[in-house]
């Protein structure tokens, strides 16, 4: 199996974009890049260069560079990151802000309509954040999803009518990589006159995102995941252009106002994408999604899809191979067309199969409940590190090594 990881990657069309990022160990085998992604050489580049020559030297003249790079980085993102016209993306705040800001515009869009629709498996974040729309006399109507299976589009059907105003789930489960049908659930939601507002925080930059052809409303990501633009960067959020002047934002910031440096008074805001803007953006953070967008742009994500579903396949099939008879199972789709680019195993021990993982120099992550959740990058993960990290799997399993740490898992607090 080594010997076809090895040929994988010689045939890889991909294999050169590893060299593009910044690896400072070799021997790490790096499996949670759908958490936070490499750090690309450009990007470090980009950043030194912003800070050292544009704000160290330019200082405020550096606007010049910096006062539409929201902008910029979104028509970036619209290239081919995701399906959308210039001037439909802007990169701006936290996903859940956006989520709020999105979400808030589309209900008071519809006075009518009182009943948002969500799924029990959403990411919590924004299950969150729906749930604080209710204090504005909405109700939020949840509707069960198998965490394996991925959200069902008949219970989509099932669970909306006339009286629904915002549909808004994930595109690709965060906690077991299942791909939803964005089209069909599209079409569903706009057959009883609702809006739909899909999260993208685990398929931009990883699988394709149909959002012109599917006709979706609205769309929220983030761009620390496989977009490779560091922790804590910018997220963006897509607005489809005819629905653009029909929403209101419910912040009504100084960035979103048209004539900015006219300093009126009264709130007048800018007919594009600009509107759903709030305070100052920031800029390096804007940089770097500007240049990791770029780089995904140029691999192409057509071709990061299909190095995905191939390395998906691949640890399935040392899974089926190597721990099935330790207890390991698969907790996600196995046809790799309904998945993105992770996968999930179940066993009754993960928290502890992850941190004796971690001291073998392979880097999960976990997720509740007992799910060991493995991120593959395409563009810079290769298929010998999903034998290795697969191998030292079946290591500790054979070695029982991972019974030596504690059951009882410890708080994190990091973003997904």
């Amino acid at each position: 199996m080594l010997q076809a990881a090895q040929e994988s990657d010689a045939d890889d069309p991909l294999r050169e974009f590893r060299d593009r990022f910044v690896v400072a160990d070799p021997d790490l085998v790096y499996l949670d890049g759908n958490s936070l992604g490499r750090l690309p050489v450009d990007t470090r580049d980009a950043l030194r260069d912003a800070v050292e020559s544009e704000w160290g030297s330019e200082l405020i003249r550096g606007w010049n560079h910096w006062s539409h790079l929201s902008r910029k980085a979104g028509d970036e993102i619209a290239r081919g990151v995701v399906q959308a016209e210039p001037g439909e993306v802007i990169v701006t705040d936290s996903t859940s802000v956006n989520l709020y800001k999105l979400a808030a515009a589309a209900l008071a869009a519809q006075p009518d309509r009182r009943v948002i629709v969500t799924d029990d498996d959403n990411f919590p974040a924004d299950a969150y954040v729906l749930q604080g729309l209710e204090n504005t006399g909405h109700e939020l109507r949840i509707i069960h999803t198998d965490m394996e299976a991925g959200v069902d589009v008949e219970a989509v059907r099932e669970a909306i009518g006339p009286d629904t105003a915002l549909v808004s789930l994930m595109h690709v489960a965060y906690r077991s990589g299942a791909l939803a049908d964005m089209a069909a659930i599209t079409r569903i939601v706009h057959d009883a006159g609702a809006l739909m507002l899909w999260d993208l925080c685990h398929s931009a930059g990883a699988v394709p995102v149909p959002l012109s052809d599917a006709d979706v409303d609205l769309a929220v990501s983030c761009t620390y995941k496989y977009l490779n633009s560091g922790p804590g960067a910018p997220a963006f959020l897509y607005v489809r252009r005819d629905l653009q002047q029909r929403l209101h934002p419910p912040i009504w910031g100084w960035y979103g106002q048209r004539d900015q440096f006219d300093m009126d008074m009264r709130y007048q805001p800018m007919e594009s994408i600009e509107r759903f803007l709030v305070g100052t953006p920031w800029i390096l953070g804007c940089r770097a999604v500007l240049h990791g967008a770029r780089l995904i742009n140029e691999a192409g994500i057509n071709r990061i899809y299909a190095k995905g579903q191939a390395l998906t396949s691949y640890a399935v099939e040392l899974a089926d191979a190597w721990l099935s008879e330790f207890g390991v199972r698969l907790a996600s789709p196995r046809d790799p067309r309904r998945r993105g680019c992770h996968i999930t195993l179940h066993h009754p021990q993960a928290w502890q199969l992850r941190q004796a993982l971690i001291d073998r120099n392979v880097i999960p992550d976990y997720r509740n409940p007992e799910r060991l959740r493995l991120g593959f990058a395409p563009i810079y993960t290769r298929f010998v590190d999903v034998h290795r990290g697969m191998a030292r799997l079946r290591e500790i399993l054979a070695e029982q090594t991972h019974l030596m740490y504690p059951a009882e898992r410890t708080q994190r607090r990091i973003p997904y």
